[in-house]
Formats: structure tokens, C-alpha cells, sequence
């Protein structure tokens, strides 16, 4: 992978990973959490989001999009596994 593809795919996940923390409050991850997340954000989004014959398109966009989707469903789930563990 080029240094450039991976800088973009930093980039996308940073931005949804920010996208989805202001979405879903009270899931304050940091600068470095909000990457994570966007990253893994785009995991879930590029698997789930087809299987479910939901197609974004192509595109930095269409990424960010697809990220941003996983990783607010990624931030839920961890605010329930938070949330549980508090109780």
C-alpha cells in the first residue's frame, strides 16, 4: 500500500471517527479513540453495510460515509458495554 493510500485511510477514519463521537455524546474517546474508532468504523461499514444491499458508491465521500455509519455502530456498542459495566 502507498504511503499516500494510507494517509487517506487515516484521514477517513479521524474524520468519521470525530463525525461519529459528536453523534453519539457521551462517548469521549480522544483524539486518538475517535481514530480508532473511524478505522474500525470502516470495517464494520465496508462488511455490514453490503450485506444489508446498501451501496454508498465510490469515493472519498462515499468513505467517510460508510465509516461514519460503522462507527456509530461501533460507539454504541461500546456505550451498552460501558453502560453495563457500570451497573
Amino acid at each position: 500500500m502507498a504511503g499516500q493510500g494510507l494517509l487517506i485511510i487515516l484521514i477517513v477514519g479521524l474524520i468519521a471517527g470525530w463525525l461519529a463521537s459528536q453523534f453519539v455524546r457521551g462517548t469521549g474517546l480522544g483524539l486518538l479513540g475517535d481514530l480508532l474508532v473511524g478505522l474500525v468504523g470502516a470495517v464494520v461499514g465496508s462488511w455490514l453495510l453490503p450485506q444489508l444491499g446498501i451501496h454508498l458508491g465510490a469515493g472519498v465521500l462515499a468513505a467517510i460515509l460508510n465509516a461514519f455509519i460503522g462507527a456509530v455502530i461501533v460507539l454504541v456498542i461500546v456505550r451498552l458495554i460501558r453502560r453495563r459495566g457500570r451497573w
